[in-house]
């Protein structure tokens, strides 16, 4: 076995195989091209200059354009492909401010810690050079601070912070704006805040990470820095809107490299066998020969199975492979990096989570399981091979999957396509309620900010206030978050909260996943792969987040069977699309995990089919779909097609095609088809944002939709079965199985509704846009939108009163300690009790042998208002009374507090903020004072509690709030829809 100085070889024997030549249906070349270098001298300081002299590096022309806009204080977005030299931007311009002797700091953010870890040593070793030609300093030049920092070592960074801090996204959001104030030396200083990969913020996590921008930008500000923020990614289509969605601020991209590459071949398989059975073998052909090869698969299961059919053949060099993926230890990830740079390994088999630009050394071939989803990810991958001007090699094996095989029968689509635009939405309803929280515990929310410029903020803000979540402050237009660290419940990645999985009989943790995953790959029951090793499920603790796992060999996997239903919450837009009605807007998705199917592994057969019963998983999101006009329902059930099957299979399609739209992954969406929706009251196929909030991909498809149909026809007629497979309308993820699916009057139905084109029927009107239908409710109902406004129809303020009110107070005679206890109040006896009556508009008085009075005088009252009464007053007078006091129409201010506010409040500090007054006593000088048989004082006591109840009351119906001051000394508003209690309880 000797290695060969280039990929040909192996290339050539692949294509000249008896076996794999015929599968290979295109081989194009990559040709190389030659550096472009800067024209002119870059404006670096003199000892930056000098050190490059001495490196005997020349800058390419896009290092020279980014240096030159950063200097000149430009916010910029690089991109160009992977191994361009992106990285010398960004530290190129950090040296200079350190050579300069400027007094500044620097933020790096990376998506992960290897990366970080990276770049680390990399500005280390540049500031070790420019020590050497300079007599500029770099000690303390950078740090790392990620979850793996310890204690210690933290506090240090922070008293004494480095020029450069190494962190990445949740750090800066859970440990440096949440705790501002530790940083505030380092925020003073802040020149360039570095984000690297942006093109991994996109979707749910580039909504949070928008926010966290923005909030990074405000805190700066607060400490009068405003800095520079310099951003680089993989090559997509829209670099300058991602750059400007991010930062919400404008920016100058830079896309054009002139770095050098070498010649790539990119190599098509179709393959006979599987697509991981076939990876498996060529990566043993690779490793054979000693070429570095880097396999990307699809999903942790698959990484896992290539790894255990691949060992037996490599013999005593199974050792020279190992498997890579989210879910393993982080001591293990770096072990197996380490292995990689070092040449330890010759094969790595790994998920996504390899594809950003850790260094792991000089590979000759890539090996994708399948179309990565994009072909910016396509290129991303392939961009790990060839990194030292050698030739290598990108081979794509096609799986069984619609997006997969429309290029493999037009690979020209892939290499004449455009690279996809990033999508993400910085308004995401969820996530923007979110990070306005952070925001208000951060430091005072001003109406004058511009991050709540925009009326679908303010209405979020003003949603944060009614349900008292923010608080305004008494002088009105700024407003404060009541918990003080509210950052701790906001999870950046989605997916919900991560589980351990546990070793049964050893008790180790061997992995993580998160539990929105764990419901359908990790249920009771289900087989689990990790390390190449197979394991079954014994336990399930959502409420632990701990998943029990034991080794065992099956003769069987299991997939997971689910239902889903949809429900339409707001109708956005809506066209006519050839003939059809589409809709755009937010929905409702309830999906349940319902059992499981044991299936054969040699064979694919059913075994049997479990039952389990888990948590509904319910989200708000956005939706495109597409309503079936009746006429072509008709038509097709007059063929006696299966018209579910027909709508099924079109859903199945759409999404499989849906990433040539928009740069995400088919488990980023999701579809519902349904014959006949209970809202549109026709059938309707649903495909939808796989994340609470939505993150712009329907909102894409719904912009698209005519490109997308003509599409899914294409690739289905295109598609060689008969009945239907995973290459047209079968889809891996379904949670029926596949069934019913009717390829035949799929055809049909998408054939029919592209010929119902107003173009090609002139006689058929046809309009661009229309008014949004009035969808009903299944029981025939009115729309949602008008039975929220009947819901919300009641008077309002004061108008809220009804004919007869009244407000009730009552002392006792023992207290809780003699007593026993607060669960013992029916026993402290009433002294006694006072009732403001508006119908006397005067004050009663009752004494304990009047309870009798008192309740039948309750009864007679159209709203009951006190504080506490529920809870208290009323227990104190059950013992006087056969008479259920649940029924009173009672209206509890201090409960209303407690539901808005999350917390109790006084009486006297609420009156002392809203009313500016006070209580002219307490209870236990009530207490005292019957004692001393005192009880005209205890009558005047109740009356004025009374009086500040019914004032406090009245306050709040009439102007929507009461005030109190917070924990920090703050005066706020706390806002109450009383007169919305009110409705609810008369009726």
């Amino acid at each position: 076995m000797v290695r060969k100085t280039d990929i040909s070889e192996y290339l050539t024997a692949l294509k000249d195989s008896s076996r794999f030549g015929p599968q290979v249906v295109c081989h194009k070349k990559i040709a190389p091209c030659a550096p472009e270098f800067a024209h002119g001298s870059v404006s670096l300081s003199e000892p930056v200059k000098k050190m490059l002299e001495r490196r005997n590096q020349k800058l390419y022309s896009h290092q020279y354009q980014g240096i030159e806009a950063l200097l000149k204080g430009k916010d910029i977005l690089v991109a160009t492909p992977t191994a361009s030299g992106k990285s010398m931007i960004y530290n190129l311009a950090v040296l200079n401010e350190l050579a300069l002797g400027n007094p500044s700091h620097f933020l790096y953010l990376f998506p992960l810690k290897a990366l970080a870890q990276d770049q680390k040593k990399v500005l280390e070793g540049l500031g070790a050079e420019l020590e050497e030609v300079t007599s500029v300093s770099c000690a303390n030049i950078a740090a790392l601070f990620d979850g793996d920092t310890s204690s210690y070592k933290r506090r240090k960074i922070r008293d004494q912070p480095p020029a450069a801090l190494i962190t990445n996204p949740e750090m800066l959001h859970l440990s440096l704006l949440a705790y501002h104030q530790n940083w505030s030396s380092f925020f003073q200083g802040l020149k360039y805040v570095i984000i690297d990969e942006v093109h991994s913020y996109r979707g749910v996590v580039g909504s949070h990470m928008s926010w966290i921008l923005r909030r990074l930008q405000r805190i700066a500000a607060h400490y009068g820095a405003a800095p520079v923020f310099i951003m680089l990614s993989a090559t997509i289509g829209n670099p300058e809107q991602l750059g400007e969605m991010l930062l919400d601020r404008k920016i100058h991209a830079i896309t054009e490299s002139g770095a050098p590459q070498a010649e790539k071949n990119m190599v098509f398989i179709n393959p006979w066998d599987s697509a991981a059975h076939t990876a498996s073998q060529l990566l043993e052909a690779a490793v054979k020969r000693e070429l570095r090869t880097i396999v990307y698969t699809g999903s942790r299961k698959m990484t896992e199975l290539i790894k255990l059919w691949t060992d037996p053949r490599l013999g005593d060099q199974a050792d020279k492979v190992s498997a890579y993926r989210a879910g393993f230890l982080p001591e293990e990830r770096r072990e197996i990096e380490a292995q990689l740079f070092s040449g330890e390994l010759l094969g790595v088999i790994s998920t996504s989570a390899l594809e950003l630009g850790i260094d792991i050394g000089d590979l000759d071939l890539c090996i994708l399981v399948g179309y990565p989803g994009s072909v910016m990810a396509t290129w991303q991958r392939g961009g790990r091979v060839g990194r030292s001007l050698k030739k290598s090699a990108i081979i794509l094996i096609a799986q069984q999957d619609a997006l997969d095989q429309h290029f493999m029968r037009d690979p020209e689509d892939f290499f004449s396509r455009d690279v996809e635009s990033a999508v993400l939405n910085p308004l995401n309803l969820p996530v923007t309620r979110q990070h306005l929280l952070c925001c208000g515990a951060e430091l005072p929310l001003r109406n004058s900010e511009i991050i709540l410029q925009g009326s679908a903020i303010k209405k979020v803000l003003r949603e944060l206030v009614n349900d008292g979540l923010l608080l305004e402050l008494s002088s009105g237009n700024s407003w404060l978050s009541p918990q003080k660290y509210p950052q701790r419940n906001v999870t950046l990645r989605g997916g919900g909260s991560q589980m351990a999985i546990i070793d049964s009989e050893s008790g180790e943790i061997i992995g993580e996943i998160d539990a929105d995953r764990a419901m359908k790959e990790c249920h009771p029951g289900s087989v689990y792969l990790h390390r190449a090793r197979t394991w079954v499920v014994m336990q399930f603790s959502l409420e632990n987040k701990e998943i029990a796992v034991r080794r065992e060999k099956p003769n069987y996997y299991t997939r997971p069977t689910s239902v889903k239903q949809t429900e339409i919450l707001q109708v956005v837009e809506t066209r006519i699309v050839n003939g059809a009605r589409v809709s755009f807007g937010r929905v409702r998705v309830r999906e349940k995990v319902t059992g499981y199917q044991k299936k054969d592994n040699r064979t694919q057969r059913l075994i049997s089919t479990t039952p389990l019963d888990l948590p509904e998983r319910i989200i708000e999101t956005e939706g495109v779909w597409i309503d079936i006009p009746a006429g072509i329902v008709e038509a097709i059930e007059h063929r006696k097609l299966h018209f579910m099957g027909a709508i099924h299979a079109m859903e199945h399609a759409m999404i499989a095609l849906f990433p040539l739209l928009v740069l995400c992954d088919r488990n980023d969406i999701g579809g519902i088809s349904c014959p006949v929706h209970h809202q549109t009251e026709s059938a309707s196929v649903f495909v939808y944002d796989g994340y609470a909030g939505g993150v712009g991909l329907a909102r894409e498809a719904f912009d698209k939709f005519e490109f997308l149909l003509t599409k899914t026809l294409s690739t289905v007629a295109g598609c060689p079965c008969d009945t239907g497979c995973p290459s047209c309308v079968h889809s891996p993820k379904c949670g029926s199985g596949n069934r019913p699916i009717d390829k035949e009057a799929c055809l049909i139905l998408l054939q029919t509704i592209i010929d119902n084109d107003s173009s090609k029927n002139p006689e058929t009107k046809q309009e661009k846009s229309v008014p949004p239908p009035l969808y009903l409710a299944g029981d025939g109902a009115d729309s949602l939108a008008r039975k929220t406004a009947e819901k919300n129809n009641h008077p309002k303020g004061l108008d809220a009163l009804p004919a007869r009110y009244g407000v009730f107070d009552l002392e006792t005679i023992r207290s809780a300690e003699e007593v026993g206890g607060w669960n013992r109040i029916d026993r402290m006896g009433m002294s006694v009790a006072v009732v403001y009556d508006s119908m006397l508009d005067d004050f009663v008085t009752y004494l304990e042998d009047e309870t009798n009075s008192l309740i039948d005088h309750l009864f007679q009252l159209d709203l009951v208002v006190g504080f506490n009464n529920k809870r208290f007053d009323n227990r104190v007078l059950s013992v006087y009374t056969t008479s259920n006091l649940h029924t009173l129409p009672s209206l509890d201010l201090l409960e209303q507090v407690q539901l808005q506010l999350g917390y109790r409040l006084k009486l006297n500090s609420l009156a002392e903020h809203t009313l500016g007054t006070a209580k002219s006593g307490d209870g236990l000088q009530a207490l005292r004072w019957y004692k001393q048989g005192k009880i005209d004082q205890i009558v005047h006591y109740c009356k004025k509690d009374v009086e500040i109840t019914k004032n406090l009351f009245l306050f709040g119906l009439e102007h929507g709030h009461f005030l109190f001051a917070n924990k920090a000394g703050h005066q706020v508003r706390l806002p109450l829809a009383l007169d919305t209690a009110i409705a609810k309880i008369i009726g």
